[in-house]
């Protein structure tokens, strides 16, 4: 009798899912269905022993068309297994369940049971919205005695864009102005970034620190595709549980896709634009009991043509001279990148993941630049030249991880560790002609030649351990290690051709070889604890670091290390009634040199872009506050407002200054960075998630701001201050038939350059083309604004296909137009790069969330292992 009762079980639970779930197959409005799984461990509160056989049952209220009147119904269930475990798969997120627990000899047990979305949103973790949807119920004790426990918060839906405190993440699955592009397509359209035309990106105005999955990386954000992100995370103001470089902007968190649902899923997809340039990929995902496995490649051709001019007056020579110079720039490419990894669950509480990617590319650009010179001297002389930059690099990114994630009993209690391993090749050629007329059209009067062969490989490891404890229900304690290991290793030969042997010869005194390791040693405590509507959060990290450096071709090195260095970080918030929140945080943070900041030796190859590294910078240290605003509507609308304030002290900035070149004797003007004595940001920012109607949303962004960088020279007159701001407005429309239009708009007003120098140093890439870069402390940038869209179409069962069509610069409105002055120089510079290109893509998901999927049917012993996996398809 007793072998049959688990039997009669499990056949009640098959029958009861499978009859009273109206809900099976999927959301019914043909859109995706976010799921999460309800785990735990069923134990005798006497022995603790795990109770085998139990009878799992999720139930959930809902309104029963044809009675009209309102039943529980099985969502899920299971019977535990020999060690107590049960897991609840594929149950839909947004909703309130009651958990019931029956076997023989105990009493019943039962519980209401949600997903804490609402208390994931304002959690500083990044991964707290993913743990949101798998939730550990802990050990559940039966007894003797009834047991009533409370209630458990109401959700809420996620939002398009999701506005927190301290970080906003955009789903980026919504945003179809990106689609068939890179990373950087992506940023043009997220909250608070700024986006140049070279892809470079700021967070008021600064860079930001780029994560991928929540670790650094030595990836670019040309380097990952769109259609490989998953969400955007920016992080304003990192606590101390956070790596502590960075600086002044914060952190980018780029999350790649990955999927834990039982059954298969996947999507191929394919584009094309105006310039034929093709692209494709594809995503699967296999989940079955213990193991999920994924994998995701794509493939890109890119194509980049640019235009500029530069009008640069040189005051540092005798006599003065006068450049007009025009660049015309062609960059023909292709990259591909993948990414595959699995998961392995122990069991309920210990999962280890291998995670791998690799990234490979080739980019060629061609530049050809008219060089017209007038010597101001008396009388005035005029020279023309023109020079030929036919480049090309390759580039090999590899990265690895492995990650062990243990979940206690009690709810939030976890140890994670990981170690990340990434590493990256790459290799290029310059070749640059340049060649000497009297003037345009005229004889040749003389030709030079060089080329520049450089290769590289950069090699990153990082080893952490975090571990969290909730103290109570409102107080938890969090704790962690980190070592970071960097090692750079940079080599440049150059050549110049000699005409009379026919040859290119080697040149050892413009050729560097820099070999490079530098090491942070990290550990970390915060503190969080709520009193009824007041929370507070404080922490504590320490670092220490080193960095040597050596130059074994010309002897010489030089080792720094940096002193042992405390963050400080906290955070208070109130809340108030109607979904209302105050925040105030404080956080310190550092930014240490980089490697070619540190590069101490003078790089007289491209003679447009003279560059020397500085070795005696120090790191520079930023004090951060922020006050914040949050409302939240009961129509999901989002409203918040931030008054920030950033203060630097030996803030790091390009700067340039004048030299004699030690090869031709004449003045020029080198790129190096210096150590300015302080600097400050300080704004207002305003971002707003409204739904105008059923059919229409908006997205919007404001941000004020000034800023100040004080320097002790006296051939260079500090800069006067003004006032900037920052618009960005995202438009979404639902249309009849299927149809969808997001239209997408920036406004950028006169502002300051970044102060590492955002600008490219070349038109079109490569390293030749950009006479006298301006550095922030003697230059800005004019206003400029670019306006963004895109139609889709959505066809096929549940919409599982769709067709979109999207353009950029629609107007050809974004120009780069950067304006500089110092004591050696007046210059102008204005660039357009790929206005008006239009990209077709298609794209095809496909998958079934069935538990039992790879298993074979009609066997006995095959129902009763379909049992322990929940019973269920979805």
């Amino acid at each position: 009798m007793r072998k049959l009762v688990p039997v009669l079980a499990i056949l009640l639970i098959t029958f009861s899912v499978n009859a009273q779930n109206p809900y099976q197959g999927g959301n019914r409005g043909g859109g995706r269905q976010i799921n999460g799984r309800f785990y735990g461990k069923i134990v005798d509160s006497v022995s603790n022993k795990p109770i085998e056989f139990a009878s799992v049952q999720l139930l959930q209220n809902r309104f029963d068309s044809v009675s009209r009147k309102r039943k529980e119904v099985v969502v899920a269930g299971m019977l535990t297994k020999a060690n107590g475990e049960f897991s609840l798969e594929n149950v839909p997120a947004f909703g309130q369940y009651k958990l019931k627990i029956s076997v023989i000899g105990f009493k019943p047990y039962e519980q209401p049971v949600s997903f804490d979305l609402k208390m994931a949103r304002g959690n500083s973790d990044p991964s707290a919205m993913l743990s949101a949807f798998d939730k550990d119920l802990g050990n559940i004790k039966l007894n003797l005695e009834e047991k009533v426990l409370s209630n458990v918060t109401v959700t809420s839906s996620k939002p398009l864009v999701q506005l927190g405190i301290d970080r906003k993440i955009f789903n980026v699955e919504k945003n179809i102005v990106s689609a068939g592009g890179t990373a950087v397509d992506v940023m043009r359209n997220v909250p608070s970034l700024n986006v140049d035309i070279d892809g470079n990106v700021t967070l008021r105005n600064n860079t930001p620190q780029l994560f991928v999955d929540g670790r650094p990386t030595i990836m670019t954000l040309d380097q990952i595709p769109a259609d490989a992100i998953e969400s955007v995370e920016i992080i304003t103001n990192p606590s101390a549980k956070f790596d502590a470089s960075g600086g002044t902007a914060g952190i980018l968190n780029i999350v790649l896709k990955k999927n834990r649902k039982v059954g298969y899923n996947g999507n191929v997809r394919a584009s094309v634009d105006s310039r034929g340039k093709v692209g494709g990929g594809a995503d699967i995902n296999v989940r079955q009991n213990k193991i999920n496995v994924f994998a995701s490649g794509n493939y890109f051709q890119r194509k980049s043509i640019s235009n500029g001019t530069t009008n640069q007056l040189s005051k540092f020579t005798n006599p003065n001279t006068l450049l007009n110079q025009l660049d015309k720039s062609t960059m023909n490419g292709s990259f591909g990148f993948g990414r595959a990894g699995i998961d392995y669950f122990i069991d309920n509480r210990n999962t280890l993941s291998i995670t791998g990617n690799i990234g490979k590319g080739t980019f060629d650009p061609n530049t050809t630049s008219d060089l017209f010179i007038d010597t101001l001297g008396n009388p005035v002389t005029s020279s023309f030249s023109q020079r030929l930059s036919n480049s090309s690099r390759e580039f090999k990114n590899m990265g690895s991880q492995l990650s062990y994630k243990h979940n206690f009993p009690k709810a939030g209690q976890e140890l994670t560790a990981d170690v990340t391993y990434n590493a990256g090749k790459n290799n290029s050629s310059n070749p640059i002609l340049t060649n000497y007329y009297d003037q345009q059209g005229g004889s040749l009067k003389n030709s030079f030649s060089q080329n520049q062969l450089g290769s590289g490989t950069n090699k990153n490891l990082i080893i952490q351990s975090d571990y969290s404890n909730p103290l109570s229900d409102k107080a938890k304690l969090e704790m962690g290690v980190r070592a970071a290991i960097r090692s750079v290793d940079s080599k440049n030969d150059f050549y110049i051709y000699d005409p009379n042997s026919g040859d290119y010869v080697y040149n050892a005194i413009l050729s560097s070889q820099y070999n490079s390791k530098d090491q942070v040693y990290a550990a970390y405590t915060t503190f969080t604890n709520q009193l009824k509507n007041f929370g507070y959060q404080v922490g504590l990290r320490v670092e220490s670091s080193n960095y040597h450096g050596e130059l074994p071709d010309k002897g010489q090195s030089f080792k720094i290390n940096f002193p042992v260095s405390l963050f400080p970080s906290f955070f208070l918030s109130q809340k108030f009634k109607n979904d209302q929140q105050l925040q105030l945080n404080y956080t310190r943070r550092i930014n240490r040199p980089n490697f070619w900041q540190l590069f101490p030796f003078t790089d007289y190859s491209d003679s447009l872009n003279i560059s020397r590294g500085n070795p005696n910078l120090k790191p520079e240290f930023t004090n951060s506050f922020e006050l914040s605003y949050e409302k939240t509507f009961q129509n999901r609308d989002n409203f918040i407002a931030s008054i920030y304030y950033k203060n630097t002290n030996d803030l790091i900035t390009r700067y340039q200054v004048a030299d004699t070149n030690q090869f031709t004797g004449k003045p020029v003007l080198i790129n190096t960075y210096i150590n300015a004595n302080s600097s400050y940001v300080t704004g207002l920012e305003l971002i707003s998630k409204n739904a105008i109607t059923k059919w229409w949303d908006i997205t919007s962004n404001f941000n004020l701001y000034t800023s100040k960088i004080k320097i002790d020279d006296p051939n260079q007159p500090n800069q006067d201050q003004f006032v900037s701001w920052f618009g960005k407005l995202s438009n979404n429309f639902k249309l009849p038939k299927n149809f969808s239009i997001q239209v997408s708009g920036n406004y950028q007003s006169k502002t300051i350059l970044p102060p590492g120098g955002s600008a490219s140093n070349a038109f079109g890439g490569g390293r030749g083309g950009f006479f006298g870069q301006p550095s922030a402390s003697q230059g800005y940038v004019r206003a400029n604004w670019g306006v963004d869209a895109a139609v889709r179409f959505d066809f096929l069962k549940n919409k599982t296909a769709s067709l979109s069509l999207n353009v950029n610069d629609i107007f050809r409105t974004r120009l780069q137009d950067i304006h500089s002055e110092s004591f050696y120089f007046i210059q102008d510079a204005s660039r357009r790069r790929d206005p008006q290109v239009f990209r077709l893509n298609f794209n095809l998901r496909f998958g079934k969330f069935d538990a039992s999927l790879f298993k074979r049917k009609n066997t006995r012993s095959d129902n009763l292992q379909n049992m322990d996996n929940g019973g269920m398809n979805f």
